[in-house]
């Protein structure tokens, strides 16, 4: 049976909970079943389609292990069906001695269906460099 996640929020636990423990199987089960969906990773083409983020997730979590992070949460857009979370995540676990990388900026967007609220698009990127010093930020 699908697992069925009430709130976008449900939705995202689940996601994140599953690339911590790789777990593939939990990992899809947060994605719609749709071939609308897609996945945006850095230095990975555009994924579309279940088979698509299938493959990805596949070869992410060939090494036998996940991806631990903690989220930030940035911002959050809902309506009754679409809702659109935009997050910092942080790497946690990495080798002894190893500086932490900056962040990635992520977002994730969930639409309501029949079986409740579902992945339909997840990207993320690294933080941009800092500006050089001469930069000035527009008003």
């Amino acid at each position: 049976m699908t697992q069925r996640y009430n709130t976008p929020q449900e939705a995202e636990d689940a996601f994140y909970d599953a690339l911590e423990e790789g777990d593939l199987q939990q990992l899809l089960s947060v994605w719609a079943e749709a071939d609308d969906i897609c996945c945006m990773l850095p230095m990975y083409p555009l994924l579309q389609g279940r088979q698509g983020v299938t493959d990805v997730f596949t070869q992410l979590f060939s090494q036998g292990h996940g991806v631990a992070l903690a989220i930030s949460h940035l911002s959050w857009i809902q309506t009754d069906d679409i809702a659109i979370h935009q997050v910092e995540e942080t790497i946690q676990v990495l080798p002894a001695d190893t500086p932490p990388p900056p962040p990635f900026y992520g977002t994730n967007i969930y639409r309501k269906d029949n079986t409740g609220w579902r992945l339909i698009v997840h990207q993320n990127a690294p933080t941009p460099p800092p500006p050089p010093p001469e930069f000035v930020m527009p008003e």
